[in-house]
């Protein structure tokens, strides 16, 4: 066995969804290149699943700090 990886991760550039599933504590992330492309896919998610925004990365850091978890607006 090898050592763990010690390099930090770096994100790409474009936004992040975390998609859960309904009172789970963790999930997957998912990128996406524009900002309609996220939209998209939190309307296939929005009815099943738990959807927090992460929000977008540029140059391997974060716009917004703080997530925001998607409300379905009925």
């Amino acid at each position: 066995m090898g050592r763990p990886p010690t390099k930090p991760i770096k994100f790409r550039d474009g936004f992040y969804l975390e998609i859960r599933n309904r009172g789970a504590n963790t999930g997957i992330k998912l990128h996406r290149n524009t900002e309609e492309q996220m939209l998209r896919t939190i309307k296939d998610y929005e009815q099943t699943k738990d959807v927090i925004i992460l929000g977008e990365s540029k140059n391997g850091k974060w716009v917004e700090k703080n997530p925001v978890m998607h409300v379905v607006e009925d």
